[in-house]
């Protein structure tokens, strides 16, 4: 049986600023009204698999537990990466926790899973022809072989990694419309080339687009890395030794993955492998649009632009605007007399672009971080696993913020050596715990927290909870929280 793995790793820089480093791309609502992740999981729904297992960044593991609950998805839990060390370890550790979960299972038809390993923010357009390239390639993987899935290049692209094909291998003939289900052995891998050569690719139609989409027995999988890359199995291993389970997550050790070559499983173990003789490297290809959202062109190709070229998402008006991208989260974003741009409007920041130069919004993200800015990490809304928070306003020694807590949730017993708060309900019901003392607030009522004062915050009700919180004193950073209670194992 299928056993997916959904690698939710990654930062999406050139998608700032809908895209940053504490909410990234996969956690985004790009396409239709599910998050990238959530569309990879519900892509699983027609396949006979296994509940999938998640991999992700630590400090990301409360939006991708909430998101897969909003959609129901059974999984075999979230992995965390204390540090994000490319897809070869990645992959490494889930194959090491599937065998392991397989054997304490007793189960001899799961022995030894085939893993088939997603990334979290891919689209994927047709389900049904994604589904039959995955049961194609579980005939491969069974055999032995990595498998990976190739899309047909319709341009030059050079932000893709390609697949050169090689000898044809046939699979069964379907009678019933007389085609062909198609598999070839795989000659190279290149990354990324010039312009030049990619489009010399188009030309010979040998080459497909990398999906990054991956089968193979877990096993299989171990075995490649002993051979090409041992050093990166045995910091895994390692790491897995002392795997524990918190909850939904589970933890590895933290020294000892860090001390991992960070590689991806394109360099660790696909290309030394074509370079054999007799290669066990298996390209399928993928009958169906795919795309990585890989940059605002990619966006605006994907969302599909209207009679004047534009794709125009929020509150905007465009006038005697052309082929231009323009998304608004905030206010009202207003184009006049412009072509080929891409405008993008957050609650904390604007973006201007040229539309056919996608590639620069990184370069522009790394200036940012070079000048010590926090927009390229974080949003003014911040999600945390009892809601989320929007610092409305900041200055000298102050800072607001509008708080909302989910129905039943609860924050930290907590506590600030330099700062004070004022809480405001706006609706809702509070339980406030106040220097050992808890009572019940309502709209228009008000808490007072010392400096200093051990305090919680507790939303009782059915509803969301909203409230206006004012934040006095010398410093204001996230990190002046003492925890005593957590129901989110975020006491030290």
């Amino acid at each position: 049986m299928i056993s997916p793995v959904i690698l939710a790793g990654g930062s999406g820089t050139r998608l700032w600023p809908l895209s940053r480093t504490h909410y990234p791309k996969q956690f985004l609502t790009l396409d239709g009204d599910k998050t990238m992740l959530q569309q990879t999981l519900l892509r699983l729904d027609g396949l006979v698999h296994e509940p999938a297992l998640i991999i992700c960044n630590e400090q990301h593991r409360f939006i991708a537990a909430e998101q897969i609950r909003q959609i129901h998805s059974r999984h075999r839990g979230i992995l965390l990466e204390p540090s994000g060390r490319n897809t070869a370890p990645a992959i490494a550790l889930a194959a090491i926790k599937a065998i392991a979960d397989a054997a304490a299972t007793n189960s001899s038809q799961t022995s030894d899973p085939i893993l088939l390993v997603l990334s979290a923010d891919h689209v994927i357009t047709d389900k049904l022809a994604f589904q039959k390239g995955v049961n194609q390639a579980l005939k491969h993987a069974q055999q032995g072989k990595l498998v990976t899935f190739g899309v047909t290049a319709t341009t030059p692209e050079t932000a893709y990694g390609y697949i050169k094909r090689g000898h044809i291998i046939r699979d069964n003939l379907n009678h019933s419309n007389g085609s062909e289900n198609v598999a070839y052995e795989i000659s190279e891998f290149v990354e990324k080339p010039t312009l030049a050569i990619a489009e010399q690719f188009l030309d010979e139609g040998l080459h497909y687009w990398n999906s990054g989409i991956f089968m193979f027995k877990a096993s299989r999988y171990l075995a490649a890395l002993q051979t090409f890359r041992p050093d990166i199995l045995k910091k895994c291993q390692q790491a897995m030794q002392d795997e524990r389970t918190d909850g939904d997550f589970i933890r590895v050790d933290v020294e000892k993955f860090s001390a991992c070559a960070s590689e991806s499983i394109d360099y660790a173990i696909m290309e030394p492998l074509c370079k054999e003789a007799k290669t066990d490297a298996v390209v399928i290809p993928l009958q169906t649009h795919w795309s990585d959202i890989g940059n605002f062109d990619a966006l605006w190709q994907h969302a599909g632009p209207n009679s004047d070229g534009n794709v125009l998402q929020g509150d905007v008006s465009a006038v005697e605007t052309k082929n231009s991208l323009v998304i608004s989260q905030e206010k009202l974003t207003v184009t006049l007399g412009v072509e080929n741009l891409v405008v993008i409007t957050t609650k904390d920041a604007v973006l201007i672009a040229n539309k056919n130069d996608p590639h620069s919004i990184k370069k522009l993200v790394e200036q940012l971080i070079a000048q010590g800015r926090h927009e390229p990490d974080r949003h003014r809304e911040v999600y945390r696993p009892w809601g989320k928070y929007d610092l409305i306003d900041t200055g000298n020694r102050f800072q607001v913020k509008r708080i909302t807590v989910a129905p039943g949730a609860k924050l930290s017993l907590q506590m600030h050596y330099h700062r004070a708060e004022h809480w405001v309900i706006v609706c809702g019901v509070a339980k406030v715990t106040n220097a050992g003392q808890s009572r019940l607030l309502s709209e228009n009522e008000s808490a007072y927290i010392p400096l200093g004062s051990i305090h919680a915050l507790e939303n009782p009700g059915l509803t969301p909870l909203e409230l206006i919180e004012i934040q006095t004193g010398s410093y204001l950073g996230e990190d002046d929280i003492v925890r005593f209670e957590d129901d989110y194992g975020r006491v030290q």
